[in-house]
């Protein structure tokens, strides 16, 4: 009978073993199957799915075996299925959940991402291989996992630091670059939230992520507030509810089945289909003006005024508007064969463009000068003039703009190509063409606005890494010192900006230091009406890092001000101040001290339960180091 009982136990545990190794692979090829991962995470997701695809084959062969395993070997099992749904669970949130939530948050979903990571590798280290009957090849194979799962945790990947610029210009209630459309469309670009269909399903996804956090806070009303800026651009008049059904929408210009004679064709008077922008800023259905531009004509049809140029820009804003109204009256656009109308356009363009880079090395300073003008404009548009601006060779004529002894040539010259840098390709072409140095000269001795519009200049181009080593030989850093000291307000904006992306190069760290920047940077964090402490936090944090930073930053009455910001501001202001104290605390106990003194105990109190995540995170780290420090009774 006790035989009978043994056999018995023996054919339960293979079949809870199976059945075990059944829901991993099943795991395994869900998460497989997820095709919409957010493109913050989307690299660290894509990594991680492969890593688990590495554990196929050693489930296979545990289910071939079908043996029956001791109570540690299904354990181990057991163990290994937990962190597999762990990582099920962060994978389905980076595929489905809110883009600009997962933005906000980049830095406490890699903290998930290395969870995970430590809970993989836990269970891959308790796996009774021997016990499982598993063969040496396929233990090697996993062995290999396990280094990769160490090497990611260890790995930093260089964050999008152009993103984390433009998140922090549009979460500041006091930037006056927060509206900026240049700024909200390359953030909406970055985030994939440009078309009616993305801005949907982000509306659903924060509905969810409401739900799932029982209700609205400040960080839920600020991405709330983006949508709503996204939806804008788009040309989406809509008001952002969380408590309608997604189906249900108002749109403030529909109030009637008529076709409102916004979205009619001033020409045609028909619905447009493909609504465009010419140089007057009025709007034409692409086919009439095309038509119109073809006959010889040189003037807006509604004004009559001469057109500056024959480029024609895509509404993208009214056609959406138009899309929304037909889809809620159940009206059809009228279908139209564009293709030879953008032919003709395309062609116009390039032959318009053309022409104005060969003006730029007239001999007539005035023709200069009005192609230059003329090009800034087109740069500005959008994504294809800048493209084919550079494909008709037009970087390196402008570059050399740059060095033209007129300060207003200079000045548009310089903003063309903070226009154009705007693409990624671009940004090398106009550092190879030698441009970083001549925009440090403008930098030192332009008018104001081509000094902004340089320091905005030599950000975008720093995206690139080698284009940080470049500024920082060139002696690009003690001109955007002087900006952010004396500029004006977007001087000093524009400027804290490049900063803050050259400071992440070690060797410009120690170049910022010695070229004086941590006095205005504590100015910023007393002059309230500027509206700057996270950015001057922002750097500050950075130069901390570096012991030269360290002991210029590292004063009783610099302390004195992070806790009064920790105690008073804004939670993003609390949570650059938190994370600034922290990295000085570690590095100097005395200054903990200090803070206690000041009275930061109770406020740091207060963030572990009310702070953003990173700041809940950064508080907690704090008390821990001050715990140990033994400076709490």
């Amino acid at each position: 009978m006790e035989r009978q009982i043994v056999t018995d136990s023996s054919s339960s545990n293979v079949g809870e073993e199976s059945e075990v190794v059944r829901e991993l692979m099943e795991v395994i090829e869900t998460v497989g199957s997820y095709a919409g991962f957010r493109k913050t995470q989307r690299k660290e997701c894509l990594n991680l799915v492969r890593r688990l695809k590495l554990l196929v084959p050693l489930l296979e062969e545990i289910r071939e075996l079908d043996k029956s395993v001791s109570g540690l070997g299904f354990n181990t099992l057991a163990s290994l299925k937990k962190a597999l749904l762990g990582a099920k669970k962060l994978l389905k949130t980076c595929n489905y959940g809110s883009k600009i939530y997962l933005a906000m948050e980049s830095e406490a979903v890699m903290c998930r991402f290395h969870a995970v990571y430590d809970k993989l590798s836990q269970a891959l280290d308790d796996m009774s291989y021997d016990e499982l009957g598993v063969s040496v090849e396929v233990k090697e194979q996993v062995e290999l996992m396990q280094m990769q799962l160490k090497r990611a945790k260890r790995r930093t990947d260089t964050q999008d630091m152009e993103l984390a610029m433009d998140m922090m210009v549009v979460f500041s209630k006091k930037d006056e670059r927060n509206a900026d459309s240049a700024i909200l469309e390359r953030l909406a670009n970055k985030l994939e939230l440009h078309t009616i269909a993305d801005l949907k399903a982000e509306t659903v996804a924060i509905r969810k992520l409401v739900k799932h956090r029982g209700g609205q806070n400040e960080t839920i009303q600020q991405i709330l507030d983006l949508l709503g800026k996204f939806k804008q651009i788009a040309g989406i008049d809509e008001t952002v509810s969380l408590d309608d059904p997604i189906s249900t929408r108002t749109l403030q210009m529909c109030q009637s089945s008529l076709i409102p004679h916004e979205f009619l064709c001033p020409i045609t008077l028909e619905i447009m289909a493909d609504p465009v922008i010419v140089a007057t800023g009025q709007t034409y259905e692409r086919e009439s003006i095309g038509k119109w531009l073809n006959s010889n004509n040189r003037t807006c049809p509604k004004t009559g005024q001469t057109l500056d140029h024959l480029s024609l820009a895509p509404n993208f804003a009214l056609r959406n508007l138009i899309l929304q109204w037909c889809e809620k009256n159940n009206f059809e656009l009228p279908k139209k064969d564009s293709s030879a109308s953008t032919d003709n356009y395309s062609a116009e363009l390039m032959e318009e463009i053309s022409s104005l880079v060969q003006n730029l090395s007239s001999s007539h300073p005035d023709v200069r000068r009005d192609a230059i003008v003329k090009i800034r404009m087109l740069s500005k548009e959008n994504p294809e003039n800048r493209i084919f601006i550079a494909n008709n060779g037009g970087i390196p004529r402008i570059v050399q703009l740059l060095s033209y002894p007129d300060s207003k040539i200079q000045e548009h010259t310089v903003t063309a190509l903070l226009n154009l840098s705007i693409d990624e390709t671009n940004k090398r072409l106009i550092a190879r063409e030698g441009a970083i140095p001549a925009m440090i000269e403008i930098l030192q001795n332009g008018t104001d606005e081509a000094r902004e519009n340089s320091a905005a200049a030599l950000f975008s181009l720093s995206m690139l890494d080698e284009n940080k080593v470049l500024v920082g030989t060139f002696n690009g850093i003690p001109p955007l010192v002087d900006l952010l000291q004396n500029g004006t307000i977007r001087g000093k904006k524009d400027a804290a900006t490049a900063l803050f992306n050259l400071s992440l190069n070690q060797a410009n760290k120690s170049r910022a230091i010695k070229a004086g920047i941590i006095p205005p940077l504590l100015h910023l964090l007393e002059n309230k009406n500027l509206g700057m402490i996270d950015e001057a936090l922002s750097i500050l944090l950075l130069l901390v890092s570096n012991p030269e930073g360290r002991n210029g930053i590292g004063r009783l009455s610099f302390i004195k001000t992070l806790v009064e910001i920790i105690r008073s501001r804004t939670p993003k202001n609390k949570e650059c101040a938190v994370s600034v104290l922290l990295e000085l605390g570690l590095n100097n106990s005395s200054l903990i001290l200090a803070a206690l003194q000041f009275g930061v105990y109770e406020p740091l109190r207060e963030i572990t339960i009310t702070g953003t995540n990173r700041a809940q995170r950064k508080a907690n780290s704090l008390l821990q180091h001050m715990s140990k420090c033994e400076h709490i009774p």
